[in-house]
């Protein structure tokens, strides 16, 4: 049946608003903009292609990401380090400064120079890796909370927990900004207050039970910091940063006194133009790769670190046998529902969050994606200026997980994506903490705070106007809402494990069995810490930079 003419002139009016906000948006951000300013760091980080062909450090470290930029920054106070980055600098990339830019930045990706290398797990769920100086800390949605006080004792690290207060604190001085909360979000929070997530917390950067608003890498003008920026921390004559260079081997050689002694000699890298390099370490010196859940355990393999079956199937030589290179990979499902509002919304990535009791974490955003009308519309002609929607979400993360998959090569080229598969749900426990973040989720949507949101529908009843799934209607039955978790399972980014503590790594993150070679990055997770993941990724870099200093210096 054809709708009445008042609710399409009621929509192309809401339209029209949606258009007229956003321009004036645009054209505020444009008005204000900041001249652009370069980080001091920019002085000693240069294209590999101007590095010589071999040389010596006291550390090599691989991957410029959340961990490995606080880690190089540290250790370059009292030694020579050489930072090995396969991207380019963020600031170069305007989409990464801006809250604006994130969807954009994750949607707009190529094969190997984009700094969001996209891949689809064999789960069916997409997916995105940081490939750009400050890896994932450039490309996600800012949000900042230190870990739950659980976390240490799970992870199975050697912590010494005044190492990592100061560490968390050295972080937080350089780049964690307190947000200003707009509409959504402040919705979302009292929303969760009234759906019984207390008490509330105000902001704080500590993982604390109820609602609470955390940190943010955005500033006030709403300009991203990343862990790159931690690198202006470093001591520039030690230090040298290594852009657009693929690390391809790590070197490794055998004891001629001892045959069973393998030791980490330093590191083969290839530039832009496909050259060569060979970055080699000084004695007592290190290799220590933070290339991600997915880096590290992709580049032991192909140096011939893992399973012995495995790595002589694919031809690659074995230089020590390590079964479970690559096992008990974890990616964190996320679920939730996305509606359409009947204002418009700035633009707001994460900043507050419930942290429930069973388990689960409550957070929101409001982002704009193009309108694309329906082909041959009568109503709605086509439009050589696209039309834009806010899209408010909110969504649950399930703290853990426990189930647990798995990464095998794809290639043996370092830049293809290995394959990967987490096997969500596969621990009935996950699958039980999703329905009950998925029912809290309602319980928000029932909340007063929530009634602005809501249209008026026929009969005078009001309701949301769903983008995608809506929870089913009644939230009561397991299988129904255990179904609806399945069917809407995807990711929030928050991949771990691959080279985990006690089966990869010891408990100072050094390999096993392998002298002079550690794992500094969230590969050696086996639960993610606290709601978000990055601020403990960057006090980790931190905390093994001062560990191994005062280690080398007593």
């Amino acid at each position: 049946m054809m709708k009445p003419s008042w609710v399409l002139r009621g929509w192309l009016k809401f339209l029209r608003s949606v258009i007229a906000f956003f321009l004036l948006i645009a054209f505020l951000k444009t008005s204000i903009a900041e001249p652009q300013t370069f980080p001091s760091y920019r002085a000693f980080a240069l294209n590999a292609t101007e590095f010589p062909t071999e040389d010596y450090y006291d550390y090599i470290i691989v991957g410029g990401g959340t961990a490995g930029c606080p880690l190089a920054a540290t250790l370059s106070r009292n030694y020579k380090v050489l930072l090995i980055e396969r991207g380019g600098v963020p600031y170069e990339r305007p989409n990464l400064m801006s809250q604006e830019g994130f969807l954009p930045t994750l949607l707009q990706v190529d094969q190997f120079d984009s700094p969001a290398q996209a891949f689809v797990s064999e789960d069916g769920v997409p997916n995105a890796r940081g490939r750009v100086l400050g890896g994932s800390s450039a490309i996600n949605a800012g949000f900042y909370s230190r870990a739950d006080q659980d976390f240490y004792g799970k992870s199975g690290i050697n912590w010494d927990m005044r190492l990592v207060n100061i560490s968390y604190e050295w972080v937080e001085r350089a780049i964690v900004f307190r947000p200003e909360l707009q509409s959504w979000q402040s919705t979302i929070r009292d929303g969760l207050i009234e759906a019984g997530v207390g008490p509330y917390n105000g902001f704080t950067l500590d993982h604390s039970m109820g609602t609470k608003i955390g940190g943010s890498t955005f500033d006030s003008s709403g300009r991203r910091h990343t862990a790159a920026d931690l690198l202006s921390y470093g001591k520039p004559e030690n230090l040298k940063v290594a852009l657009y260079a693929t690390a391809e081997k790590i070197l490794l050689t055998t004891s001629a006194s001892d045959n069973s002694e393998t030791s980490a000699i330093g590191m083969t890298y290839r530039d832009s133009l496909g050259d060569f390099h060979h970055a080699m370490v000084h004695d007592d010196g290190e290799v220590i790769l933070s290339a991600g859940a997915l880096g590290s355990p992709q580049l032991m393999l192909l140096s011939g670190i893992g399973s012995r079956p495995y790595l002589s199937s694919w031809g690659i030589p074995v230089a020590q046998h390590l079964p479970y290179v690559g096992r008990f990979l974890y990616d964190n499902p996320r679920n939730g529902i996305s509606i359409v509002p009947p204002i418009p919304l700035a633009q707001s990535l994460i900043q507050v969050v419930g942290i429930t009791d069973s388990g689960t974490f409550i957070e929101a955003a409001s982002t704009i994606i193009p309108f694309i009308a329906p082909s041959r519309s009568v109503f709605i002609g086509a439009s050589s200026t696209p039309l834009y929607l806010t899209v408010a979400t909110i969504m649950e993360k399930i703290a853990g997980p426990l189930s647990s998959g798995s990464l095998l090569l794809a290639s043996t080229d370092v830049r293809a994506n290995p394959v990967v598969r987490f096997n969500y749900f596969i621990d009935p426990s996950d699958l039980q903490k999703c329905v009950i973040g998925m029912r809290r989720i309602g319980d928000l949507l029932r909340s007063q705070s929530m009634s602005n949101f809501r249209f008026r529908q026929w009969f005078g009843e009001r309701g949301f106007r769903f983008v995608g799934a809506a929870l089913p209607l009644d939230l009561s039955d397991d299988m129904l809402m255990g179904d609806f978790c399945r069917r809407t399972v995807s990711t929030i980014w928050h991949y771990h494990g691959g080279c985990i503590v006690g089966k990869v790594v010891d408990q100072n993150l050094r390999v096993l069995g392998i002298n002079a070679l550690r794992v500094v990055d969230g590969s050696v997770f086996t639960i993610s810490p606290g709601t978000n993941p990055q601020a403990t990724l960057m006090m980790l870099g931190r905390f093994m930079g001062l560990k191994l200093t005062r280690e080398r210096t007593r």
